[in-house]
């Protein structure tokens, strides 16, 4: 009996997911850093808090470590590795929220030549597979997504849209339409909350002011507004949009959202002055979707970090990292004010997969994580074989590998459009494989811990909410 009694209390340590749950959370707030890996979390805590310092994501209780890989790929892309959070389903790297039988296929060209319409096959292409977002919605509660890349980009249609290719953003676009051609029922009465970049594929072609426009000529935020959406296009109209209405926040003409070092740069580039801060649109967010009793479901993601690594331009890619990190504090700080404890939210961050960055040399404590090494005996710039100076952020790939290395002076590599040097020449920089980070605080948060699948954390997600 003793025996038979030490196996169940040994067997139901292991049991995972809602059997874990002690309580419900009434709200998530599921947090996302595109591409960013622990080398880039560990470089941004050293360029904005030095290297004893802590990012408000290091300072949340629990921990894990998360697998990445797609179905068909050990190094993901955004869309599967995000569908997996959303959904617990494994596809392949490009698909959407789909099945795993789902062939990624090519998007066509609309009338205009533009790239991003939909050209999945009609039948026998994967099915569709519910995410998170639809479920919260199913359950009465409020749903968001925004982000700081184009809405139809993908980590946000990850959480309301079903497609065979990313790129097929007109469509994505149409899926968020209550109503609308080609809208996505799971949604219900709709997302109500969205914000993002990427205006030119929810507006109609025009020759001179919207060349990357729709070419079916449908005007979705009219469409929207026409459903009791507010429309912003600007960081003042998101300001004053009232509660108690569905809100959709697009602040990029076309592409995304401003770089955070342009965004605040004097004078700020391109339309930066008139965009908020990721932390101020999670806040605003937070605002809109609390007016439901039931409470509700929002995605954050800061995804102009993948860019800038893309770029091999660490210095961008730290910034907007660290700018994620203060989205996590005003929602910390805004959650608070009304759940002192945390005791009906859960808060989770994460991210979708690494990247090359690397960590070079034998730097000394203290040197600028952006300038050249300089060794730690004697604070003098470190050399390599051939004599030269070196950085200590490199990538593992990416344009810039010189034929012949020569020396580098800190005024080159502390300036912002400097791109650091990478070992294997590739036309941009990929994507790393290895385990990202994932933190949480709040309700229910004591569910994330050691080394999980990124599919694990859809289910643990359900167990929190207690669908």
């Amino acid at each position: 009996m003793k025996r038979i009694l030490l196996a169940a209390v040994i067997a139901s340590a292991f049991v995972g997911g809602a059997a874990q749950a002690q309580s419900t959370a009434k709200n998530v707030i599921f947090f996302l850093g595109d591409g960013m890996g622990p080398s880039t979390i560990t470089a941004s805590r050293i360029y904005k808090y030095g290297e004893d310092g802590s990012l408000t994501m290091d300072k949340l209780e629990r921990t894990a470590r998360i697998k990445t890989y797609s179905y068909d790929a050990q190094t993901t892309d955004s869309a599967p590795s995000m569908a997996a959070y959303m959904t617990g389903v494994k596809m392949n790297n490009e698909v959407l929220s789909m099945s795993s039988d789902t062939i990624a296929t090519p998007p066509g060209k609309d009338a205009n030549g533009n790239l991003g319409v939909n050209n999945c096959a009609a039948t026998g292409n994967g099915t569709s597979v519910p995410t998170i977002l639809e479920l919260a919605k199913a359950k009465g509660k409020a749903v968001g997504a925004i982000t700081t890349t184009e809405l139809t980009h993908a980590t946000p249609a990850a959480t309301y849209s079903h497609i065979c290719n990313r790129n097929a953003q007109y469509h994505i676009a149409a899926q968020a339409v209550p109503g609308g051609a080609g809208y996505n029922a799971a949604l219900g009465d709709g997302v109500d909350v969205l914000m993002g970049g990427g205006r030119n594929h929810f507006t109609p072609y025009n020759a001179t002011t919207n060349k990357t426009g729709r070419a079916d000529g449908r005007d979705l935020l009219a469409e929207l507004a026409a459903k009791g959406y507010t429309v912003a296009a600007t960081k003042a109209e998101m300001a004053a949009a009232p509660n108690g209405k569905k809100f959709i926040g697009l602040y990029s003409s076309k592409s995304h959202l401003e770089y955070e070092l342009d965004r605040v740069a004097n004078p700020p580039v391109g339309e930066g002055a008139n965009q908020p801060s990721l932390a101020e649109m999670t806040v605003k967010a937070m605002d809109l979707l609390s007016q439901n009793a039931n409470g509700y479901f929002l995605m954050v993601e800061g995804g102009r970090i993948d860019h800038a690594l893309h770029g091999t331009n660490a210095k961008r890619a730290l910034a907007d990292t660290i700018a994620f990190d203060d989205a996590i504090k005003a929602a910390l700080d805004r959650a608070k004010l009304t759940d002192p404890t945390l005791a009906n939210t859960l808060i989770v961050v994460t991210a979708d997969h690494d990247h090359t960055l690397a960590f070079n040399g034998y730097g000394k404590r203290g040197n600028p994580i952006l300038d050249i090494n300089r060794d730690y005996k004697t604070g003098l710039p470190s050399k390599d074989a051939d004599g030269n100076t070196y950085t200590t952020l490199v990538f593992g790939n990416g344009p810039n590998r010189p034929n012949i290395r020569a020396g580098l002076d800190s005024a080159t590599v502390l300036a912002d459009n400097y791109l650091q040097e990478t070992g294997v020449r590739l036309s941009s920089e990929t994507h790393g494989g290895g385990d990202v980070k994932l933190f949480a605080t709040g309700n229910n948060a004591k569910l994330f811990k050691g080394t999980i699948d990124n599919t694990k954390v859809f289910t643990l997600l359900k167990a929190a909410f207690g669908f």
